[in-house]
């Protein structure tokens, strides 16, 4: 891409200076002189960063990197390391929308770039979420719905309207922090209970209780109102829609579907109490470590309380700089401050009723069979029986080999179909100025 921008004015027999500059590319964007030229450098670079986003075919890297110390994966595969590809993106999005301007105003063809991001980006959400159901390692649920997260953010990227961008951004600041929170936590359950399957989670609550209440508000922040990131999907929703392309809506209504099967799975292992576990967190864990996990957890639910003043001090004055029509009705409309409310209500609920609940310790009923100990029962045989609460994981219908393969072959026919446009439109925008 850098050699292309640097040639720019030889290819363009002059008509386009050359430049080296992410600043200048995206002036010649704006310019509207030779869409076609400047969609290759475009096209290169978002490729980059699809591959640094663990976008499908590239995801595999990310995967294999969770073998990596719990504070390593925190730290690079929700705020760092990942987030430079969808960082690359959302600065290319000003020229990457779904048509091609020519100067006087009329729609000249597609923005084959832009559709190669948003088709990528869309197939991975929806394909990485369901992988993420027949996962039971918490490791790996966190790096498909990093995948997947990342996926919505690169679509929204492709779009390469406003409102998009503003959703992409705000996308990226909450999946971070919560995402954060998730992964050190699971590194501390998994040093105190043995092990991170969320099967093994059982009684979590009585075990670990201020471990599982950070992780449940980790889990929150990733899906349920009122935070930010359900108020940042329905932005991005809004501009599928706003795109016109059905596709995309139903992969996003899809993949949105997914994220709520395989959280709320979670959720429930670490709400539910369970009979005979004792409190194993009053030692052994760090302070420093319940400081980093209590900081993110507040910075969660901070984050969701201001990210009005966030999104009208940061969010929409960068994007004011680089788009000409910015959609403030939707940037800072009363939704936002509507959400915002909602999370001070939770606040001030929590705040009232915490403590002021006495707690009863009654028999749990097993059908009239208890042994006695609140988790065994006399089976149809008269046999002592345990009694267990499974999740079920539907390994039959959303196998990990078997979602990767589809997103494999259908990202890859993206591709390669769009390659070949954007080699066919090249070749004849230069043989024309030649």
């Amino acid at each position: 891409a850098i050699l292309f921008l640097g040639n720019l004015s030889g290819l363009s027999n002059g008509m386009i200076d050359s430049t080296v500059e992410l600043s200048g590319l995206l002036a010649l964007g704006s310019s509207g002189a030779l869409q076609y030229l400047i969609t290759i450098p475009v096209a290169c670079l978002a490729f980059a960063g699809i591959t640094k986003a663990a976008q499908m075919p590239f995801n595999s890297w990310l995967l294999g990197a969770m073998v990596a110390p719990t504070p390593v994966s925190a730290l690079l595969h929700s705020s760092t390391m990942v987030k430079a590809g969808v960082f690359l993106i959302l600065k290319l999005s000003p020229l990457m929308g779904v048509w091609i301007p020519s100067m006087n105003g009329y729609v000249i063809g597609y923005n084959w770039a832009g559709l190669m991001v948003m088709m990528i980006g869309a197939i991975t959400f929806l394909l990485a979420s369901l992988a993420a159901i027949s996962q039971t390692n918490a490791k790996r649920v966190l790096a498909y719905s990093t995948i997947a997260n990342l996926g919505l953010i690169v679509c929204c990227g492709g779009i390469g309207t406003s409102a998009a961008v503003w959703a992409g951004i705000m996308l990226i600041i909450f999946h971070a922090i919560a995402k954060s929170l998730l992964f050190l936590s699971v590194g501390t359950t998994e040093h105190r209970i043995g092990s991170r399957d969320i099967e093994d989670m059982d009684g979590l609550f009585t075990r670990l209780p201020n471990v599982a209440k950070f992780m449940i508000i980790g889990i929150c922040g990733m899906f349920i109102a009122p935070f930010g990131m359900l108020l940042s999907k329905w932005a991005a929703m809004i501009s599928f829609i706003d795109s016109g392309n059905p596709f995309l809506i139903l992969l996003l209504v899809f993949g949105s579907a997914a994220t709520l099967f395989f959280w709320a799975k979670w959720l429930g292992k670490l709400c539910a109490v369970v009979a005979g576990t004792d409190d194993h967190e009053s030692i052994g864990i760090p302070g420093e470590e319940k400081m980093v996990l209590g900081t993110l957890a507040t910075l969660t639910v901070a984050v969701c309380l201001f990210f009005p003043v966030l999104s009208s001090g940061v969010v929409v004055p960068y994007l004011s700089g680089i788009f000409m029509d910015v959609e403030t009705s939707m940037l800072a409309s009363g939704n936002i401050i509507m959400m915002s409310i909602m999370v001070a209500i939770l606040i001030l609920m929590i705040a009232f009723f915490f403590g002021k609940t006495n707690k009863r310790i009654v028999p749990i009923y097993l059908s009239g069979e208890n042994f006695g100990d609140n988790r065994t029962f006399r089976n149809s045989l008269k046999q002592p029986q345990k009694a267990e609460l499974k999740n079920w994981y539907m390994n039959g219908y959303f196998a990990e080999k078997r979602m990767n393969l589809i997103g494999i072959i259908s990202t890859v026919i993206v591709l390669a179909v769009v390659a070949v446009w954007i080699g066919v439109m090249a070749g004849v925008a230069i043989f024309t100025i030649l």
